[in-house]
């Protein structure tokens, strides 16, 4: 072996063989490495076992429901709710063949042809049902109502805890009162479906529970013959209805066409209200078509109050036919003048007037002398007897109470006495007194049945329900009638009811209730009515007046009470007797 030599040091070969040695020395780091990677294996195999576990005992029900939603579809299949009929059998409402779509969850109605539109292409989200359908249109709006989509706030009521997000529900009139009787139970169908949401078969299906059917007071024709007979009405109401109370006809003007709700956007209105669109009726706060004035409106009833007045003379034994007093055409209270309405216009006077006599005439200087001589209080308390200040109960969403004035009452609210004038003005039916024509039209049953209230309804099966009897005996009612049958007559105020004469061979003559007419034909019946006109004074000086009036018909044994409202329009007599006369001339010729 050859010698390095002295060129290179000792170190160069101590370095080689420091490197090798560590190198060597490695050898036992090694073997730390052959356990680490089946370490990493062991590590990974527990975790894919525990992921598995988990997958499959922790989760699992949650993926298999996922999994079953991906392939399993349910299809709601919605009820059709019950159809509604009039006294007579008549449908008033029909279910017909639609659609519905869920837009941001907003329910849209569908006809046939917007469906088909839609399928055409390629909509797989439209659910099948049935449309409303309102063949009366605006004459029946405020009986009938509508339906529409579900609000938050109703879904947080305690009545609609069985529904859902966009469910459609009665909105309104009938539709809204006897919601639980019209909704069926919607049926369920379950699909099983591809990838595409192509339907592969049907796993089953429960069948739907249409509504149930009910049938009301209402005559569809009387409702309709009602409607047409204010054609020239702005606002206004129109209410008849039977002696005890069932409701024949509900009329509210301004009016709306309720398909506009439930027919889809297709629909082609053919509508006398003038409303084209659910924005144009929503939009109008002026003229507020959804209310309902026959029930909801309030205003002074002007001259029909004196049936009040005179009842409560006669009731309480403050008067009888015979006190009377003398015209004298206008009443001095200091600086103050109260005037009879025929002075004014006519500078007439009426002589001698006792109760009778102020009921034909509408005397106001008669009322203004009785109500002095009952007094506010009585007189408001006889007017609560009569169901005024206080709603009577019927079965349609939104009845106001109107306002009966007392001492007490001008004291807290208006920090002023009651003042002689205040009863003047109370005695023919203005001032602080507000009512509803519903109000209006229940005190004049009272009088054409003989001293009875009865709950007001529109459902046929409620029946009758007396909320007061007895009132008033015949020593009552046969006075106040009397009067009211002479307002209809020749010398009366209610020129257009004078001689009422309808072309019916069937009404039977009995010489009390139905004449027969002299030179005319056999087939004509004088029909003998009972009436009260109003004209209520309201707003400024130049406003018009409302125009009321009430009655009932045959006078000694009525079928029909009817009440006319036509606000701002002017004298009852003039404006309201022509709409009640078209009515009756309906309701007596069928």
């Amino acid at each position: 072996m050859e010698k390095i030599g002295p060129v290179f040091g000792e170190s160069i070969r101590t370095e080689k063989l420091s490197k090798r040695r560590n190198y060597e020395g490695g050898l036992g780091d090694s073997s730390s490495r052959f356990y680490l990677i089946p370490l990493i294996l062991a590590v990974a195999i527990v975790v894919a076992i525990f992921r598995l576990f988990s997958l499959q005992f922790i989760s699992g029900s949650y993926y298999r429901n996922l999994s079953d939603s991906n392939r399993i579809r349910t299809v709601v299949i919605h009820a059709p709710r019950g159809t509604i009929f009039d006294r007579n059998g008549v449908p008033m409402v029909f279910n017909t063949p639609g659609f519905r779509e869920s837009i941001n969850g907003k329910t849209k109605l569908l006809s046939q042809d917007e469906a088909i539109s839609l399928l055409a292409q390629g909509n797989k989200k439209l659910e099948i049902d049935n449309l409303r359908e309102y063949p009366y249109k605006d004459s029946m709006a405020h009986v009938l109502g509508y339906i529409g989509q579900i609000s938050h706030g109703q879904l947080e009521n305690p009545e609609f805890s069985g529904y859902s997000s966009g469910d459609l529900i009665g909105q309104m009139g009938v539709e809204q009162q006897y919601e639980s009787l019209l909704k069926g139970v919607d049926g369920k169908e379950l699909d099983e479906t591809d990838n595409l949401g192509r339907v592969v078969r049907k796993l089953g299906a429960t069948d739907p529970v249409s509504g149930h059917d009910i049938t009301l007071t209402i005559d569809a024709n009387l409702q309709k013959a009602a409607y047409l007979a204010t054609r020239g009405v702005q606002k206004g109401a129109v209410i008849a209805t039977t002696p005890k109370g069932e409701v024949l006809a509900l009329i509210s003007k301004p009016s709306f066409d309720p398909n506009l709700f439930t027919q889809g956007g297709s629909y082609k209105i053919a509508t006398s209200s003038g409303y084209r669109s659910i924005a144009d009726v929503l939009s109008d706060s002026t003229n507020q078509p959804f209310l309902d004035r026959a029930i909801s409106g309030v205003y002074p009833p002007g001259s029909t109050f004196k049936i009040v007045v005179a009842t409560a003379g006669l009731s309480d034994n403050v008067i009888d036919t015979s006190w009377s007093i003398e015209d004298t055409g206008i009443i001095k209270v200091g600086d103050f003048s109260f005037a009879n309405w025929y002075y004014t216009d006519y500078g007439g006077k009426d002589g001698q007037v006792n109760v009778i006599k102020g009921l034909q005439r509408s005397n106001d200087i008669f009322f203004y002398r009785l109500a002095e001589k009952i007094g506010v209080d009585k007189l408001s308390s006889t007017s609560e007897k009569f169901g005024l200040g206080k709603t009577l109960g019927i079965d349609l969403a939104g009845e106001e109470a109107g306002l009966v004035p007392t001492q007490e009452w001008k004291q807290k609210n208006v920090g002023e006495p009651w003042y002689l004038g205040d009863t003047y003005h109370y005695g023919i039916g203005q001032g602080y007194l507000l009512t509803t024509p519903l109000q209006v039209n229940t005190w004049t049953q009272a009088v054409a049945n003989g001293g009875t209230i009865y709950q007001p309804h529109v459902l046929k099966s409620l029946g009758d329900n007396k909320l007061a009897s007895n009132l008033f005996g015949p020593n009552t009612t046969d006075p106040v009638r009397q009067g009211m049958i002479e307002a209809c007559s020749t010398g009366g105020v209610a020129w257009p009811l004078f001689n009422f004469e309808v072309k019916n061979p069937k009404l039977k003559i009995d010489n009390k209730n139905i004449l027969p007419v002299a030179s005319a034909s056999a087939d004509m019946r004088h029909v003998v009515v009972a009436c009260k006109t109003g004209t209520a004074q309201h707003g400024t000086d130049t406003t018009l007046p409302h125009a009321w009036i009430t009655l009932f018909a045959p006078a000694y044994d009525p079928q029909i009470v009817l009440t006319v409202l036509s606000e701002d329009s002017g004298e009852g007599s003039n404006i309201a007797g022509p709409i009640a006369k078209e009515i009756l001339t309906s309701y007596f010729s069928k």
